[in-house]
């Protein structure tokens, strides 16, 4: 969630600001690129339908359990940390057709200071808790408080937030401890307010609250749902605040339209599918392509257009997707055996043979997007990996990153050639067939972690390779709580299916993606264990970039040199979103720009296609 919400869209104008935060006019909404597309006067965004009617069930799958409802120590798959948006206000919100601009919420206007050392957010008057109870610049600060102290995401991703205070009875300013860090103001704009008045309160039980217990007690909110029952580990429903204090505000109109949200939860993957198409929830995102391609098809209720299959492009976003090592076990230190490991890979016989044809490989970290690297470093770019050149491999200047390609018996050969000659210059050796530690005669391993059965298909052809090479290969599944444990604390040898998603504006999350004050923090995004001089230094490049420019060379020059170092084995990518809906719900004729389908906060339930299709249960 933290790379996904903090780090999706910039919100911060560098454009001619005053001297100080004090001086800085107020604005209703603030783009990295200069002007918000929507005047101070908007109604609503474009893709929105303010007229869109109000009322009916949707029905939401997922896979795992959930035994949490405090967001504070939120993280496990499945707890309220996916629901942020509809529980908890938070003070801007960003627009799906501009992939830099944000505007008020909470808050209805923001001062930046033209150092960019400090923000000021002015509460709307309006803004009240589900309670009744108005909405703060006490909250604000508390919440800022506890989130820091209490979350380690959030006291990484705060880190240079050295405070935040009441500076008026409605405005609330936070001061960062470096300036010139242009994500700073929109990543505290969009953090999750939370009821100070609640939270120092007592229970049902007459128990004091504490923020860094779990807790499966009903929490109080801001936002435009509130949750209605919850069953531990199976269901958690919401319903529509009918008096929600920001229903008419213009970044609300024609959102949220659902009466009442209910989000089921399934212990197993193929129970999931077979329970969508048993009509037990309305809407599911395929990530499997043998499904796509042959599990519906065949089946009544598509044939007859009661279902409906739909892709939708993914263009506000990049993604890297991959087998991910853990370098903090020495094994996977040496960047030549992580390199083997590569090209032991064959993805062209895996997308042919499992995957219908259907995946692109990835090559870059930003894969999908104007952010990655490509060919040889050119023009800013390379002045900017010049400036760090006694920190980064040579090679970045002289050859462009290039994934094994296999797809043939003959190339399968060859790369496997040389996987055994880098194993060879990485200490290794091959006896009585087994890959060893020359010097210890450590056979060479590696325990594949995932969460559901599907990584058999992908990790099972995978290790026939690299069994060829002499590597002893197992696969551990374990359930998703389990894996989310084993993960936080780096207790692993390789992750079979791991992803780090990518927005178009690059920042701060780089720090907790791959720098090397994460490395070593449990719960960090650094699961490879990433400490490298070279990177921090382009990390920072990329943080404190003055243009969009001079943004897009520095990432491409991170983009590059990650690749560089074969941390990873990219795996593939699609570029669009597959969808499947039962046929019940209508959308604006325009969709976000860069928010894929809009599902489901721009969307509505359609009584005429219900009745046609069948009312949900």
């Amino acid at each position: 969630m933290i790379a996904r919400r903090l780090a999706a869209l910039a919100l911060v104008c560098l454009t001619a600001l005053p001297a100080t935060a004090a001086e800085a006019p107020w604005r209703h909404g603030l783009s990295l690129l200069g002007t918000p597309k929507y005047p101070a006067d908007f109604t609503h965004f474009a893709y929105a339908n303010p007229e869109a009617p109000k009322g009916g069930l949707l029905r939401l799958g997922f896979q795992g359990s959930f035994d949490n409802l405090n967001l504070v120590v939120a993280g496990v798959k499945g707890d309220l940390e996916s629901e942020i948006p509809i529980i908890y206000d938070t003070l801007t919100t960003e627009a799906g057709d501009e992939p830099f601009t944000s505007y008020g919420l909470l808050a209805e206007s923001v001062q930046v200071a033209e150092d960019l050392g400090s923000v000021t957010y002015r509460l709307r008057p309006q803004a009240k808790w589900h309670d009744g109870a108005p909405v703060t610049p006490a909250d604000v600060v508390f919440s800022f408080g506890v989130l820091k102290e209490n979350s380690p995401q959030y006291a990484f991703y705060y880190h240079n937030v050295a405070k935040a205070e009441a500076v008026g009875e409605r405005e609330v300013r936070f001061t960062f401890s470096e300036s010139g860090n242009r994500e700073l103001p929109q990543i505290v704009g969009q953090m999750p307010v939370l009821p100070k008045h609640w939270w120092e309160g007592k229970d049902a039980n007459g128990r004091p609250r504490n923020p860094t217990e779990t807790s499966l007690e009903i929490p109080l909110g801001s936002g435009p749902y509130r949750v209605a029952r919850v069953e531990a580990g199976r269901t958690i429903t919401y319903e529509r605040v009918p008096d929600y204090w920001g229903r008419d505000i213009p970044v609300n109109k024609g959102r949220y339209n659902f009466d009442t949200l209910r989000n089921e939860y399934y212990r197993d993957a193929t129970v999931l599918i077979e329970a969508f198409k048993a009509d037990q929830f309305d809407w599911r995102t395929e990530n499997i392509a043998r499904n796509w391609a042959t599990a519906y098809d065949g089946f009544p209720a598509v044939r007859e257009g009661r279902i409906l299959k739909e892709e939708f492009p993914s263009r506000g976003s990049g993604i890297m997707q991959c087998f991910t090592f853990n370098m903090r076990r020495q094994k996977f230190a040496d960047a030549r055996v992580r390199r083997a490991f590569n090209l032991a890979f064959d993805f062209e016989e895996m997308n042919r043979t499992l995957f219908y044809g259907l995946y692109k490989r990835i090559d870059s970290y930003f894969f999908g997007t104007e952010l990655a690297s490509s060919g040889l470093p050119e023009g800013r770019e390379r002045e900017i990996l010049e400036s760090v050149k006694d920190k980064i491999p040579a090679q970045v200047f002289t050859e462009p990153y290039r994934n094994p390609v296999g797809g043939s018996p003959e190339a399968q050969r060859a790369n496997l050639r040389e996987a055994v000659r880098l194993l060879q210059a990485a200490g290794y050796t091959q006896r009585n067939g087994q890959m060893v530690e020359a010097a210890t005669g450590q056979p060479l391993t590696v325990e594949f972690l995932g969460y559901d059965n599907s990584a058999e298909r992908i990790v099972l052809p995978y290790k026939q390779q690299l069994e060829r090479l002499g590597i002893r290969v197992s696969l551990r599944i374990v359930d998703p709580a389990q894996y989310q444990n084993l993960v936080r604390s780096f207790d692993f040898d390789a992750l079979a299916l791991n992803s780090w998603p990518e927005s178009l504006s690059p920042g701060n999350e780089q720090r907790d993606f791959w720098g090397s004050a994460a490395a070593d923090r449990p719960g960090s995004r650094n699961l490879a264990g990433i400490k490298d001089a070279g990177v921090d230094a382009l990390i920072d490049k990329v943080i404190f970039a003055s243009d969009r420019a001079e943004l897009v060379a520095a990432t491409r020059a991170l983009d590059r040199v990650l690749l560089a170092h074969d941390y990873v084995v990219p795996q593939w990518a699609a570029g669009v979103t597959r969808t499947l809906r039962w046929n019940r719900f209508s959308r604006p004729a325009t969709l976000p720009q860069y928010g894929g389908s809009g599902f489901p906060w721009t969307w509505w339930y359609d009584q005429a296609l219900a009745a046609r299709t069948g009312v949900a249960r």
